[in-house]
């Protein structure tokens, strides 16, 4: 809950809406993308874990 807390605050403390790619912010919500041939999946450092089929 508190990496949760922290990373609220986080994007809550930027200045403007996000209008393009932001590293700082993609490497403080996002510890691991995983390609495989027909997905990827994106694990958050919160534990949530996204599959993307395309």
């Amino acid at each position: 809950m508190n990496r949760i807390k922290e990373l609220q605050d986080f994007i809550g403390s930027q200045q403007s809406e996000i209008t393009e790619f932001d590293e700082r912010l993609i490497r403080k919500l996002i510890q691991q993308i995983t390609v495989y041939d027909d997905r990827f999946t994106v694990r958050f450092k919160s534990g949530l874990e996204i599959d993307i089929n395309e």
